[in-house]
């Protein structure tokens, strides 16, 4: 385990791009390594219940537990079928995306799998990168090529159907697609009212964020560009805050890795510097103010004065 932390408060890498985001930023706070020693870190998820964090180390085609208790790591799942994205659904239960497995799966209360969605029309999905869920049980997740383009996160294969986002119906367990406009999805996050759906199209150089409207709950309704970026600045996968920030995993070389915030309006208001491009992150903790940053071959954390909406 490593455990290293700024040597002054303010934490320098912690940076007010708006007078709105200094509420948030805590004096006393500053950035964490939690553990180093991936290939590449991804889809971090926390469970309260067990106080632990749970994340993807694709190329090593395993997860990984943070223990908050005792800052242990150890090996949740291996092999993993080179999972990536990981959410929990409102029973609890671990729902991951997998490359290799091209498919969405479920991990029961006794450690059981269960398969959501492999296969669309009679083809198989790509390779399933990101996911949450809604309050209805729904379960969303991004299908882009990028598992199956080596052998490296998986294994190389030929695309049989578009780059699309799915929607899993809790009610059938039938799978439809929610939106097909979008040149390879990345991260997916809903608003805390889940009345707006953000997605990160990976395809365009450079990438953006593109949102949309979610209508009764099950469909996505005039896409709109919410970021263009910018050079080669990345955004990846997100999460808001219960105020509706938008924190974003960030990539795009030394003095832009990290996270940066975004306010529901799209402006920038703040960034998190890190030493390593940021994948995705969440918020945990026992009062879920805590940010967890799956960072290339590390996890950071970093207390916030916010909390983490419910949803995904």
């Amino acid at each position: 385990m490593l455990s290293e932390q700024a040597s002054r408060y303010p934490d320098p890498a912690i940076v007010a791009l708006d007078p709105s985001f200094a509420p948030i930023m805590i004096f006393s706070a500053a950035i964490e390594r939690l553990w180093t020693g991936a290939r590449w870190c991804e889809g971090p998820v926390w469970f309260g219940d067990s106080r632990c964090l749970l994340w993807s180390d694709i190329p090593n085609d395993r997860m990984l537990r943070w223990d908050e208790t005792t800052g242990a790591v150890s090996t949740f799942r291996q092999t993993s079928h080179n999972s990536n994205g990981n959410t929990r659904d409102r029973q609890g239960r671990l729902v991951t995306c997998e490359h290799r497995g091209r498919r969405v799966t479920r991990t029961e209360y006794d450690g059981s799998i269960t398969i959501l969605m492999d296969s669309f029309g009679g083809k198989k999905l790509n390779s399933p990168n990101d996911v949450v869920t809604t309050r209805d049980g729904a379960v969303w997740f991004t299908d882009p090529t990028f598992g199956i383009r080596g052998n490296y996160e998986g294994d190389k294969a030929e695309s049989e159907i578009g780059t699309n986002v799915y929607r899993v119906d809790p009610s059938t367990g039938r799978g439809e697609i929610a939106v097909d406009d979008i040149d390879q999805p990345n991260g997916i996050c809903f608003s805390p009212d889940e009345t707006r759906c953000y997605i990160v199209e990976s395809g365009p150089r450079p990438r953006r964020i593109r949102v949309y409207d979610v209508v009764d709950g099950k469909k996505l309704v005039n896409g709109r560009v919410f970021f263009a970026g910018d050079g080669e600045q990345a955004p990846d996968g997100f999460r808001c805050d219960v105020d509706g920030n938008l924190w974003c995993g960030w990539g795009g070389g030394e003095g832009h890795d990290g996270v940066t915030v975004f306010a529901p309006n799209g402006q920038r208001i703040g960034h998190i510097h890190l030493p390593e491009r940021c994948a995705n992150l969440c918020f945990g903790g026992v009062k879920r103010n805590r940010l967890f940053m799956a960072a290339s071959k590390s996890i950071y954390a970093l207390y916030v004065n916010t909390q983490g909406a419910r949803a995904g």
